[in-house]
């Protein structure tokens, strides 16, 4: 099976940064302003299943963590962009080391702690989210692989 090329790679991790990433950071740090909370009022409703309408992020020290978190979540993702950008065309090793570690890390906090928060459902889109990130940069692993051999 042919390898991911790095330019596809880059075109890939740039498109599920922009996307995911900055996308859901910007509809995260959005929900701080309540006429705009309504999609994650949603998605909070149906990460503590059943889909009832029982959740939401209406209380200011939600609102406030939502604006921080989001605010970190689209500069991740701008990080992502640039290391996607920037490093991954000259030192494709290191961009894939740097980024690994960095999803690796906030898969295993952030599927943790909403568990034991009672909300497990989160785990199954962590693993998407991580999936998408993973495939280009586990294809670049093999291609270095057979390259080196």
């Amino acid at each position: 099976k042919p390898a991911m090329p790095v330019s596809t790679a880059i075109v890939w991790l740039k498109s599920v940064s922009a996307v995911l990433m900055i996308g859901f950071g910007i509809m995260f740090a959005a929900a701080a302003y309540p006429p705009l909370s309504w999609p994650v009022d949603v998605l909070v409703d149906l990460l503590f299943w059943p889909f009832d309408g029982a959740q939401s992020v209406a209380a200011p020290e939600t609102r406030i963590i939502l604006a921080i978190g989001g605010g970190i979540t689209a500069g991740w993702g701008v990080l992502v962009w640039q290391v996607a950008s920037h490093l991954m065309p000259s030192n494709p090793a290191l961009a894939r080391t740097i980024l690994l570690n960095s999803l690796l890390t906030w898969f295993v906090i952030d599927s943790t702690c909403p568990w034991l928060a009672g909300a497990p459902i989160n785990i199954l889109a962590n693993t998407v989210f991580l999936t998408m990130f993973l495939w280009p940069l586990l294809q670049m692993e093999r291609r270095s692989a057979v390259a080196a051999s």
